[in-house]
């Protein structure tokens, strides 16, 4: 089994407790290794660090956990680089997405403009981990998940050489979400999915030998029929019937903007204020179980549930490990699909071993939703090629190639009410 040393810049967020919970899940493929957990707040560091310690030890496993708020010292000697962090926090993502509703534009973690000053903040900070990787640890692999994935990600492969891939569950979670909706077994969907993170589509869809959709198109009629069925879950199974195509989820906001919008609008609160409504509890929680002899997380009382980030562990599994395996990954495209640029970074499955991340050859997207994803992907291109270096000009001209944003006035007036408001996450160039 692989000995590494393992940074987890984010070590103190909310969800660092369930990823931790994920590597000990796996400390058997990682004995002997160091995971150095990074963040700014070290009384939270520090409780994260005694319940993964615990749970080690619990376990009987030779793992050793450390923490430091000198992003520097912990980089030193890594062998892998994990990134999840959330510039400004839950704040900053309200902001995200209550100002774009002003101007009637949907606010969104990800998507449109939200998701713009989301990529603006977080590959700011990148860009600092880039460089001192490249000083401290230029052999290491980084390992992100920090959103929006894909833009980040973007900015990083044409900027350094250093190792990366992106990571999201996306293409598993909602992929399993539709075999759940026809009331049918997950584990028999043989399905994959290919495009742009939280953007991506199916390009086979197996159900136990057969054509999935039909099984759908069934299911969907029979809760039509019925009619209890609430209409924010009936929105992706009609996109996935009629594309014949499975969707990721985020496409909602697209292909179902005006419904999505106006229920924003009357919604009293953003999705941030309901997560910073619960982060206390989610610490009190933690500090609860850094206290017991046995951590156990509640998967009602922690961020994102009780195991979090396992891809990115099954990932440095795969390569330090030589597993030989395929996974969604985000990486450039080189050729494997056909409908995006070659140095494009595209989600789809990959293997993956001691030698890196290959993507597998898909070939061409569905017709009907190809052109809106091609249309993402150059979205995509410019916001990361802003966000790395770019000036105020240039980011107002990406994002008024964003599909959400109806139009040029409205770019500027988001962007300017947005980086006021944002300022002290951002770098000087973009503000002028």
């Amino acid at each position: 089994m692989a000995r590494i040393k393992l940074a987890y810049i984010g070590g103190g967020s909310t969800r660092g407790p369930g990823t931790v919970a994920s590597l000990i899940e796996q400390g058997q493929n990682f004995v002997g290794s160091e995971i150095v957990l990074i963040d700014l707040n070290e009384e939270r560091l520090k409780i994260v660090q005694k319940i993964a310690q615990k749970m080690a030890a619990v376990r009987g496993l030779d793992l050793t956990i450390t923490i430091t708020t000198d992003r520097r010292a912990g980089l030193q000697g890594c062998d892998a680089v994990l990134t999840s962090y959330r510039p400004g926090n839950f704040e900053a993502r309200y902001l995200d997405e209550s100002i774009p509703l002003k101007y009637g534009v949907i606010g969104q973690e990800t998507q449109g403009p939200g998701g713009f000053f989301m990529a603006l903040r977080s590959i700011h900070i990148m860009r600092d981990i880039i460089k001192d990787m490249e000083e401290i640890c230029p052999d290491a692999w980084l390992i992100n998940y920090t959103n929006p994935i894909n833009l980040v990600s973007e900015a990083v492969v044409h900027h350094s050489p250093i190792r990366t891939v992106s990571l999201c569950e996306g293409p598993i979670i909602y992929n399993t979400n539709y075999v759940r909706f026809a009331e049918l077994d997950p584990d028999k969907l043989d399905a994959v999915s290919i495009g742009l993170n939280h953007g991506s589509w199916t390009i086979r869809h197996q159900y136990d030998g057969q054509d999935f959709i039909p099984l759908l198109q069934a299911a969907y009629e029979r809760a039509l029929s019925k009619g209890q069925t609430p209409r924010e879950r009936l929105r992706m199974i009609e996109l996935a019937c009629l594309m014949e195509s499975l969707p990721s989820n985020y496409f909602q906001y697209y292909y179902f903007n005006d419904e999505i919008l106006a229920e924003q609008q009357a919604k009293p609160t953003t999705r941030a204020q309901d997560i910073l409504a619960n982060v206390e509890d989610f610490w009190v929680h933690y500090r609860e179980q850094s206290e017991s002899a046995n951590p156990v997380l509640d998967p009602e009382r922690s961020r994102g549930g009780i195991n979090e980030l396992e891809l990115a562990i099954d990932i440095i599994d795969a390569i330090f490990n030589d597993r030989k395996e395929v996974w969604y990954v985000n990486v450039p495209n080189r050729g494997a699909l056909a409908d995006l640029p070659e140095d494009r970074v595209v989600e789809l499955t990959g293997f993956v071993d001691r030698n890196g991340i290959t993507p597998l050859q898909h070939g061409h997207l569905p017709k009907p939703v190809r052109g809106l994803v091609q249309q993402l992907s150059e979205y995509q291109s410019l916001a990361a090629e802003a966000a790395w270096g770019g000036t105020r000009k240039d980011a107002i001209k990406a994002l008024a190639s964003n599909p959400l944003v109806p139009s040029l006035s409205k770019a500027q007036s988001i962007y300017d009410e947005m980086a006021a408001a944002l300022r002290n996450y951002l770098p000087e160039r973009l503000l002028h």
